[in-house]
């Protein structure tokens, strides 16, 4: 019996039977358009872990890259955590955070889930990124290749898919709403700073204000009081939104935090803020049963 049926629909056929293969790989560093990288960068190790590029099959013959780091010494398959990119990608910062994860006990994934439409490493500006690659990007594309990280995790012996969460940045964090909805059976969700609210169209059909009443997935969502692009309207109408529904989730604001808080390599950076989020995410997901087997 396969030991996780509720991806055995999700994993791709073996490598002998696809039909094409097409590999990307991750940038290595900061994002161009991300710097200078501030004093205040946080460099994690990755002494005592597994960590580096991985390529995953996808459901539509191709390869996606990923960063995935997990302690190298595991008694037990560690629970699975999904780190979804900043709107620079997976660049070093999603990496390291993905190498803090590591540490404290989970195998943590995070797929460039830009690959197909562009990379955007070298771009040296956000509208740049925007106007050339992200707005192109599809929300059914990114759910579904969520989708293959997970069912990849869950063919290996590392990763504990049954302990599973996902955790995003920015725009990963607006995708971790929507990923909760998407995927019911995930133990929690982390969104930092993502957007709620906002237009649709044929590739954003809904945003996670639409979503919360069908939301199950208990979310943590974590926000800056002073965000100039997410007004505190919004929040607030997610907080009640979350109120009236049954998943639990909670939101809490930073009064005054800006938007990107937790990126230390960036001048939005806020240290207090940061550390509390961090320590917050980390309790957030042991309370809800995808903490590490001590």
């Amino acid at each position: 019996m396969d030991p996780n049926p509720e991806l055995a629909s999700l994993r791709p056929a073996s490598a002998a039977t696809r039909r094409e293969v097409l590999a990307g790989a991750l940038a290595a560093g900061f994002a161009l358009a991300a710097r200078p990288v501030g004093a205040a960068t946080i460099t994690t190790p990755d002494t005592g872990l597994v960590a580096g590029e991985v390529h995953i099959p996808t459901r539509d013959d191709r390869e996606l890259p990923a960063y995935r780091a997990r302690p190298a010494a595991l008694a037990h398959p560690a629970p699975c955590i999904l780190v979804v990119q900043e709107i620079f990608g997976v660049h070093e910062h999603i990496r390291d955070v993905c190498r803090r994860f590591a540490h404290a006990g989970y195998c943590a994934i995070a797929p460039e889930l830009y690959f197909r439409q562009g990379e955007v490493a070298n771009l040296a500006d956000i509208g740049e990124i925007i106007a050339r690659v992200v707005s192109k990007v599809p929300d059914a594309q990114v759910l579904d290749d969520l989708d293959a990280t997970l069912a990849w995790a869950a063919g290996g012996q590392e990763a504990d898919v049954a302990r599973s969460a996902v955790t995003g940045f920015c725009w990963g964090g607006r995708i971790s709403w929507l990923y909760a909805v998407h995927r019911p059976h995930l133990k929690a969700a982390i969104a930092w700073y993502g957007r709620l609210a906002g237009d649709t169209n044929g590739l954003q059909p809904v945003q996670p204000l639409e979503l919360a009443p069908r939301l199950t997935v208990p979310v943590l969502g974590l926000y800056g009081g002073k965000d100039a692009g997410i007004p505190l309207a919004d929040v607030e109408r997610m907080r009640a939104a979350l109120a009236a529904g049954r998943s639990g989730s909670e939101i809490v604001v930073y009064p005054e935090a800006p938007h990107a808080f937790h990126a230390d390599y960036r001048p939005s950076y806020r240290e207090d803020a940061a550390r509390d989020g961090w320590q917050r995410a980390l309790a957030w997901l042991a309370a809800h049963g995808a903490a590490p087997s001590a």
